[in-house]
């Protein structure tokens, strides 16, 4: 493999870039406008490196410590509370996530709908099921 092969395999899309980061493509241009970020262009398509991609999803990442490791960020999209509990819908790019706790806790998040949050989905169970 030539050593421009190995630097295309090291290269990302915008798009895919965008859709890990949990941002738009218009917030990917902005970025890099303002210098936060450095994209290669290659005909009329703009890269960034896996490890620039590495380092911004790490700068994302929340500063505390979990052993989740399926953590999704997305748009509040509605919030609907009963007496105890609350269901929370969110959009995480294609996903859709729902989450139920209780009301207290959604009432401490301050959760409304368009806020931006991330979903941290941690299981032992996972149960597949086809047609």
């Amino acid at each position: 493999m030539s050593t421009e092969e190995t630097h295309l395999d090291d290269l990302i899309k915008i798009g895919a870039a965008a859709s890990a980061l949990g941002v738009s493509l218009d917030t990917m241009r902005r970025w890099e406008r303002g210098g936060r970020i450095t994209f290669e262009r290659l005909g009329n398509q703009r890269y960034i490196s896996s490890h620039d991609l590495s380092a911004l999803l790490r700068e994302r990442s929340v500063t505390g410590h979990s052993s989740a490791r399926n953590r999704m960020q997305g748009t509040i999209l509605a919030v609907k509370k009963d007496g105890v509990m609350a269901q929370i819908e969110m959009e995480c790019g294609p996903y859709r996530i729902v989450s139920l706790m209780s009301r207290e806790a959604a009432d401490e998040l301050e959760l409304k709908p368009g806020d931006q949050a991330a979903a941290i989905v941690k299981s032992t169970t996972v149960i597949i099921e086809t047609r």
